[in-house]
């Protein structure tokens, strides 16, 4: 009776070990409560190192973050619409936590998606990176990665992930805010309709990459150039407001001196991106939806179906991109065989993890993460 005992608490250890592993690994990722983060953060530190990485479209300089000790895991992080890639501080932040937490970490900052374009280029450097890194022993030791991506690239990564090239390859496949439909994004954007009808207020940022992408559909060939700078200053304005205020005021107002010089209708519509118009400035936008998101290798769900376990996290009430997407990526992978995991849950806005958790949404992110944990090698 006391062997039986002690059996069943040995089990019970093991059993829970993987949801041990979640619960530290989020409380370092948070850094939240403070004291238990300092307490469980491995002492001696992340190293990084600069490296470049090969694709069919030229190199992508990368960068690995190495834990202190053996790494538990290892993994490809793609992040999103940004032009700071890895340097952008919450990026910064997120892989270095990542390595904290036992992960040897690749950062890769898609060309395309730091100069704000969502293109099927940026699909391919997804893939071609990801047979890189599991194909290089001192990366991934067993020839297996896990995939993670973030916001717009967590969509590009699940479509990637499906390609026959990467079969075997990977051991899962994460997302974190991203999107199966890329074209139902951008209707959304345009438009603040949800697939059931509802309505709810889009982010603008979202509208003006859209902008930036369709700018050869949206003003003459010889406006194209000075509406592009002017939009682009806009978003670099945008994409710094959350880490450098002096610089987004700055870049803001450089944004509209660009846009008083432009003739119609490039100022047209740039006045439409600085106003944060979005109700007008969307429905100029509709039309150009299809031309800019239609290609099946820029959506999970027009592209072959993973083979690796899939983790979808989302946060409710997002305005880049709507919660809706996790669940019909759910439904279409999982009608088409692959092994699904998805959570929407308070503790995301977007891509950004809040913080003052309620017990059962704490539980409920250990449990999702605990599977992450448990997939990826």
């Amino acid at each position: 009776m006391i062997l039986a005992a002690l059996a069943v608490a040995v089990a019970g250890v093991l059993a829970s070990a993987p949801f041990l592993r979640a619960a530290r690994m989020l409380v370092v990722l948070t850094g939240r409560p403070a004291r238990a983060a300092e307490w469980l953060t491995p002492r001696g530190g992340v190293t990084t190192e600069d490296v470049d990485v090969p694709t069919r479209a030229g190199t992508i300089r990368a960068r690995i973050y190495r834990p202190p000790g053996v790494p538990a895991r290892h993994l490809l992080v793609v992040p999103g619409v940004h032009a700071g890639g890895l340097d952008e501080p919450r990026m910064s932040a997120l892989l270095t936590r990542l390595a904290m937490t036992g992960s040897l970490v690749v950062g890769l900052p898609v060309p395309d998606l730091r100069e704000y374009r969502i293109t099927p280029a940026a699909t391919d450097d997804i893939e071609d990176a990801a047979q890189w890194m599991s194909a290089t022993p001192a990366l991934a030791p067993a020839g297996r990665i896990g995939l993670v991506g973030v916001s717009f690239g967590g969509g590009l990564a699940v479509a990637a992930a499906g390609r026959p090239s990467l079969a075997g390859r990977l051991s899962a496949v994460v997302s974190i805010g991203g999107y199966g439909d890329l074209p139902r994004v951008l209707r959304f954007l345009c438009t603040g309709r949800l697939p059931d009808g509802t309505a709810r207020a889009p982010h603008d940022f979202g509208l003006a990459v859209l902008a930036y992408g369709g700018a050869r559909h949206l003003v003459p060939a010889d406006q194209v150039e000075a509406f592009t700078r002017a939009l682009r200053t806009f978003l670099d304005a945008s994409s710094a407001q959350t880490t450098d205020e002096a610089e987004a005021a700055r870049l803001l107002q450089a944004s509209r001196e660009m846009t008083g010089a432009l003739p119609s209708p490039a100022r047209d519509l740039m006045q439409l991106v600085l106003a944060r118009d979005v109700a007008t400035l969307g429905a100029r936008l509709l039309p150009i939806v299809p031309a800019l998101g239609g290609d099946p290798a820029l959506s999970p769900d027009r592209s072959p179906a993973p083979a690796a376990p899939v983790f979808l996290l989302h946060g409710t009430d997002d305005p880049v991109i709507p919660e809706d997407e996790t669940v019909e990526l759910a439904r279409d992978l999982t009608a088409r065989g692959a092994t699904v995991h998805w959570l929407l849950t308070p503790a995301l806005h977007h891509a950004d993890i809040e913080s003052g958790l309620g017990a059962a949404d704490a539980w409920a992110l250990v449990r999702f993460w605990s599977g992450v944990v448990a997939a990826v090698r």
